[in-house]
């Protein structure tokens, strides 16, 4: 135990320009006279600890003592750190295991070296989700500890066809994608493993029983799905022409060397697309500000659809 608080000490002192005594007495949990005889321990041991005096006084290791990185350079840290506080921002480690996370890497760097990370910080990593809710939290935990003690979860089940089925899977593990976390798992109606989007899964129960995880690593599992392709089917080449004003979305959604950008300002978009019911939705989500040139058949379902929706609104009078 007290070797562990040693440690801590020593990552808190490597991390801080600064730190009081009392300050680590509440960290640690334990007295000042304790956190004294850990300072005077650890100075013994060859740390070089300082102590300062007065209002602004307290203890800090010397600018040029720094714990051994061995082959990792300062470039190589401050990536490493860049990551951290990306995946931080996902929660998959608690608050305090994040930080202590952190704490540690950042202990590999010299105090003049961390005078400088402020200027070297050039990327930001942050995987936070446009939506997210406390739903969406409760979820994300109940299944990362089902995976961890093995237990079996059952929830209700809505596919991408607009399905909805009931399943019991033994969770493997959870995976970030596109800002939306998945749940991969050993489905037991299908015998098979699938992947569930967690935003899809309603009435998420978690079992007493608990299971025998399978001879299947998550990395391995992952890649077998990304193998996969998303949505089998036919393809279809389309030609759509937007206003100028979705100059925006037009750039978001297709590569720019599918875009022919017109003298009025207006865009027209080549480009191939699978040939699903899910393609009419995506193109009305344009509403006015597209109009399908090719395929003709294609350009007359969306008119069918447009003309249905119109449909349910034929009894609503408008002033």
């Amino acid at each position: 135990m007290k070797l562990e608080r040693l440690m801590a000490i020593t990552i808190i002192l490597l991390n801080r320009k600064r730190v009081q005594a009392q300050e680590l007495a509440e960290r640690m949990e334990v007295s000042l006279r304790t956190i004294y005889r850990d300072l005077e321990s650890l100075s013994l041991a060859g740390i070089p600890i300082v102590s300062y005096t007065g209002t602004e006084g307290g203890y800090e290791i010397m600018d040029s003592f720094r714990l051994d990185r061995q082959m990792l350079s300062h470039d190589e840290l401050i990536a490493m750190l860049t990551a951290l506080r990306g995946l931080q921002s996902t929660k998959a480690l608690s608050e305090s295991s994040m930080e202590r996370l952190l704490e540690k890497v950042g202990a590999l760097v010299s105090q003049t070296e961390q005078g400088s990370l402020a200027d070297r910080d050039q990327i930001l990593v942050d995987f936070t989700p446009w939506r997210s809710s406390e739903a969406e939290r409760k979820k994300y935990e109940a299944l990362n500890h089902a995976a961890k003690e093995k237990k079996l979860v059952s929830f209700a089940y809505t596919d991408h066809l607009g399905q909805e089925t009931v399943r019991r899977v033994e969770p493997m593990g959870l995976v970030l994608k596109g800002y939306k976390w998945y749940l991969h798992g050993y489905c037991l109606e299908r015998e098979d493993y699938r992947i569930f989007r967690l935003s899809r899964i309603r009435d998420l129960q978690t079992q007493a029983a608990t299971f025998q995880r399978r001879d299947m690593e998550l990395e391995k599992l992952n890649e077998k799905w990304k193998q996969l392709p998303n949505r089998p089917g036919p393809m279809v080449d389309i030609v759509l022409h937007f206003s100028s004003a979705m100059k925006a979305v037009v750039a978001d959604r297709f590569d720019e060397d599918d875009i022919e950008r017109q003298p009025d300002g207006s865009l027209v978009v080549r480009t191939t697309m699978p040939d699903q019911e899910w393609l009419i939705s995506f193109l009305l989500s344009f509403r006015n500000k597209v109009r399908v040139l090719e395929p003709a058949r294609l350009a007359a379902a969306v008119k069918t659809a447009a003309l249905e929706i119109a449909g349910l609104y034929s009894d609503v009078e408008f002033n």
